[in-house]
């Protein structure tokens, strides 16, 4: 089956027909390529999407993908991150092998078409040349048959006349041999053009046109061919990438099956444990017996103690309530100059210990209202300027020994802090070691550099990791106290070290209680209500000159207490000292050894023998 003796009369159409083959094959090129712009698209969207989620470097969020499950979605990002990668691949692929590879055949298809039709259109224009020569022969030979007929004619007319002279019909007979002999040329002429044109027309249907039909014919069937491999390797791109793509799913599967609900568990335990332990039973207390209870005239908490009754914990607590009370931050500091007391140690018995540790909720009354009866009255603090700078703190940002934090939280923030101290001294370590080795060199070949110029670099290396030394030397002090390998350290003693005072002086008059109760443990006051700004900077002339109480009864010590923050006192078990003043319901009673030595003391620490003809004393029953 052949063109070029099927459709020997078909040469328009075949032109037709091919053109319409280029065009198919330049509208598949222009799918593919729109097809490997939407798989960059596609790509690129992925990326983005997976970005979008990433967590944010040094954030809490990239904190919480400790957990399984949020480590779970980070690879989950990862693999959809790598599966728009086979996208790319897909595009590149497409784009080089088939987009590119195909637009320039197409230009070497349009000039092999180009050139079988010019070849065919020159032998037809040479056939209809033929053509039109065996036309013009023909027709001259007519012309000169007819001629010869008419001169023949003639001159049997005038030879046949007896009054035509003899040289008149000598020369008619002339005239019609010589129109003779130009017929018989004619009719030679156009014999020889006739036999030429048929084998050229033979030629033509039968050699030329076939010949050329058969190259168009293989040239389409080649356009066919290379479309059918262009859409195979179409598929083939594809399905080259399903193995990768698989691995990325069998990856999403993996880190799904990965997810430890248990891990997560204990890993949000040591995220958010605080080391305290929970609150004991409350106490019964009996309202049956009458409890008027004289407040100090020099108490801040005159107004806060009438019409309430208060709850207290019974002596066997070992735990806290006050972590999870909440109350206000400038209402605490106002009414009670500190924080709530420990609980009495573990080995007490219920009925050695008279009253418990307590953490009363405090009526909240407007601020204006404390500041008339804070300036009015005549409050007994210890030492103002503890407050001033505990409010400060509160107002301000976290401590540098996070003492804000519950014990546990704490020591994982000291930890963590060490490390990274530790990485950067071993950093400094290691450039000071490549100073030292390009001075050695320096010194080895002068002309290479000057030795002198490197010791401020390595002064300053030097000195850099002394600051990070004693910096970690602090930072480990106080992890060690949180552990329990050194005996616990007040904040003034914190702030007279020497490693403190690397980068912090010493504070004059610091009678610093920050955000620790007297015990030095955790109070839960930094994140209540939002931040108050208060000016207190003048009041510490009105409060450090104080007047004397008089002894309302005694004291005997039930277990040993060690004051170790600014406002309380250290006794000892037996020890008996006088008291001054009363517990008001915040857990503390004030106590007097001599003169010069007084202050708080956990009301569960204590047993308290009150004089009933005492100002302001009460019957304990």
């Amino acid at each position: 089956m052949s063109w070029g003796t099927e459709l020997w009369d078909q040469f328009d159409n075949l032109e037709k027909h091919t053109q319409w083959g280029i065009d198919i094959l330049e509208k598949y090129i222009k799918f593919v390529k729109e097809r490997t712009e939407i798989e960059l698209s596609y790509a690129k969207q992925l990326r983005n999407l997976s970005k979008k989620y990433q967590p944010k470097k040094n954030s809490k969020e990239e904190e919480e993908y400790r957990y399984t499950a949020c480590k779970a979605f980070l690879s989950t990002l990862n693999e959809m991150n790598d599966y728009a990668g086979q996208h790319e691949v897909i595009s590149e692929n497409m784009t080089s092998q088939i987009t590119v590879e195909l637009a320039r055949y197409v230009q070497e298809l349009k000039q092999e078409r180009k050139s079988h039709f010019h070849d065919g259109r020159k032998a037809q224009q040479h056939i209809e040349t033929c053509w039109k020569q065996l036309e013009s022969s023909k027709r001259r030979f007519e012309r000169d048959c007819k001629e010869a007929d008419r001169a023949q004619q003639y001159f049997e007319k005038m030879d046949a006349d007896i009054n035509v002279t003899k040289a008149d019909v000598e020369k008619a007979r002339q005239q019609a041999q010589m129109r003779h002999q130009m017929a018989e040329d004619s009719k030679a002429d156009y014999s020889s053009i006739l036999q030429k044109f048929n084998h050229e027309q033979h030629e033509y249907y039968h050699t030329h046109i076939p010949n050329i039909f058969q190259k168009i014919q293989e040239m389409e069937e080649r356009r066919i061919v290379r479309i059918g491999e262009s859409v195979k390797t179409y598929a083939e791109l594809d399905r080259q990438v399903i193995p990768i793509i698989g691995k990325c799913l069998d990856g999403i599967v993996k880190a799904a099956e990965s997810i430890d609900p248990k891990n997560d568990s204990q890993l949000a335990i040591e995220a958010y444990k605080s080391g305290f332990e929970p609150p004991g039973d409350i106490e019964f207390e009996d309202y049956t017996q009458p409890m008027k209870r004289t407040v100090s005239d020099n108490s801040l908490s005159n107004s806060r103690g009438e019409g309430k009754s208060e709850l207290k914990f019974g002596g066997k607590s070992k735990g806290k309530l006050w972590p999870f009370i909440k109350k206000n931050k400038l209402m605490s500091l106002l009414t009670s100059p500190h924080q709530p007391p420990p609980p009495p140690p573990a080995s007490a018995s219920p009925s050695a210990v008279p009253n418990g540790p307590q953490s009363p909720k405090q009526q909240k009354e407007p601020l204006s209202h404390r500041f008339n009866e804070f300036m009015t009255s005549k409050p007994k603090i210890h030492c103002f300027r503890s407050l001033k700078r505990g409010l400060s703190l509160k107002l301000g940002a976290t401590p540098e020994d996070f003492s804000n934090l519950p014990p546990e939280q704490r020591r994982k923030k000291l930890q963590q802090k060490v490390d990274e101290l530790n990485k950067e001294i071993q950093k400094e370590m290691d450039q000071r070691d490549a100073i030292t080795k390009m001075k050695d060199v320096y010194l080895k070949n002068p002309q290479m550099g000057d030795p002198a110029s490197l010791d401020h670099k390595l002064a300053e290396v030097s000195q850099n990791i002394e600051k990070l030394r004693l910096e970690a030397q602090k930072f480990e002090a106080w992890l060690a106290e949180v552990e329990g390998r050194l005996p616990a350290r007040s904040e003034q003693a914190r702030r007279q070290s020497g490693m403190y005072d690397v980068q912090n002086p010493p504070a004059v008059n610091s009678c610093a209680q920050d955000r620790e109760s007297p015990d030095g443990s955790y109070t839960e006051e930094q994140s209540q209500e939002s931040e108050v700004k208060v000016l207190a900077t003048d009041f510490d002339d009105e409060f450090d000159d104080e007047e004397s109480l008089p002894a309302i009864g005694t004291c005997k010590a039930l277990y040993t207490f060690e004051g170790q923050n600014e406002g309380t006192i250290s006794v000892v078990e037996g020890e008996t000292v006088y008291v001054i003043e009363e517990d008001k319901g915040d857990g503390w009673t004030r106590i007097r050894r001599n003169e010069d030595e007084e202050g708080y003391v956990p009301t569960s620490y204590v047993e308290v023998y009150l004089d009933k003809n005492a100002k302001g004393a009460k019957t304990y029953i």
